[in-house]
């Protein structure tokens, strides 16, 4: 049974929070095993005050159900304190927010791919606390997708967005707390971090393992079987192919109007991708690429977890639709996208320019996916320094 950092404070609080104003940056899953969210439970304790409220991406109850949709912050309805949109008019806390607290806690479930914008928003957080003197707790929650190998590319410090902001491969296995590390010790030294870690976490697990309850992290990721596939199947969200967005398993399905999925499948069987199998899944989505227009679509379901590889998937799935489809068929759709308004899409996500390129110029998937293991042991060397768990 794992105790999150949430867990761990509540059951002992420190004395060096006590008295002090807090801030916390939080969402809908940040909570304990029986259902408790952190503001109630820091609002009604006699021995510190909770005076702001910040949220990120999706608000502090995943309300902006589509991706890249802005919202603002107001006045929470029953605590009658500032709720502070970080995923709005501003990313980084002003000033102005942080005049409000002693301290910020940040207690958020991330998902274990490097594109996942709330690690992004620590790290603003980190740089405005660092600059304003505030002290940043970290309230340390499990990868969900730990026990996946790491996968992908290492990000470039020229790509470097609000989708990635540190040298880190797309599927990194490591906890908000390590990543919080990693920032600090790259990029904010002088930052007052405190890492309140897990206890009864091992790596080398998935989430329902852990005995905590699934909560939406994201309106898109509604199961531990999304999460596995998310770290690579986002990808397909840069193209001009549908991510199953506005269906009830996104990620899970991709597909088009014009796509042959018939003879997609066909081939992607042949190549005997370990870890999964593919099905013909059309579908119609609700909101998002091609809104109310039938797909053509496949759906991939992992039939064995430890020897699946997300991102080098999809490496094989692209692969596959360039080889047995018309030219010019799939194409990289252009900027802007996350607040990042020259450099292309998919490379920002998948971490440089040389997946896209070898797709285009045919290099073979086996050549990519060697480069991404040669950069990958190189960043275990870094990982191995800022690792707290066992495996």
């Amino acid at each position: 049974m794992v105790n999150t950092g949430l867990e761990i404070i509540l059951k002992e609080f420190p004395v060096q929070l006590r008295g002090k104003r807090l801030g916390v940056l939080c969402h809908a899953p940040s909570l304990t095993k029986t259902f408790g969210h952190i503001a109630n439970l820091l609002y009604d304790r006699n021995d510190c005050r909770l005076t702001a409220i910040f949220g990120p991406q999706h608000g502090i109850s995943g309300q902006t159900q589509d991706n890249m949709i802005e919202w603002e912050g107001d006045i929470h309805p029953f605590f009658k304190i500032p709720v502070f949109s970080l995923y709005g008019e501003h990313r980084k806390p002003t000033p102005s927010m942080l005049n409000k607290i002693d301290v910020l806690l940040i207690d958020l479930q991330d998902i274990g791919a490097r594109l996942y914008t709330y690690i992004w928003t620590v790290k603003l957080c980190l740089e405005a606390c660092c600059e304003a003197g505030i002290p940043v707790w970290i309230l340390d929650r499990p990868n969900p997708i730990g026990r996946l190998p790491f996968d992908g590319p290492v990000l470039k410090q020229e790509f470097f967005t609000f989708v990635g902001g540190a040298s880190i491969p797309l599927c990194h296995r490591m906890t908000i707390g390590e990543m919080s590390l990693w920032i600090k010790e790259n990029y904010y030294q002088a930052c007052d971090l405190s890492i309140i870690r897990m206890k009864g976490w091992n790596r080398n697990s998935f989430y329902n393992e852990t005995g905590l309850p699934w909560v939406l992290p994201s309106p898109n990721m509604p199961t531990l079987q999304t999460a596995i596939v998310y770290p690579g199947m986002v990808l397909i969200e840069a193209l001009n192919l549908s991510e199953g967005r506005g269906t009830t398993i996104p990620f899970e399905l991709f597909g088009a109007p014009f796509l042959d999925t018939v003879k997609l499948k066909n081939a992607l069987d042949l190549r005997n991708i370990p870890g999964c199998a593919f099905r013909l899944h059309d579908f119609i989505p609700t909101f998002n690429k091609f809104c109310g227009i039938p797909c053509r679509g496949i759906q991939i379901h992992i039939t064995d977890p430890l020897s699946f590889f997300p991102v080098g998937t999809v490496l094989e799935i692209l692969d596959v639709i360039i080889k047995t489809s018309e030219p010019s068929t799939l194409k990289f759709n252009p900027p802007p996208y996350e607040y990042e308004n020259d450099l292309i899409p998919f490379d920002i996500l998948s971490g440089d320019s040389f997946m896209r390129e070898s797709l285009l110029n045919r290099i073979p998937v086996r050549i990519e996916k060697e480069r991404w293991r040669d950069e990958i042991e190189e960043f275990k060397k870094e990982f191995r320094r800022f690792s707290f768990y066992p495996e």
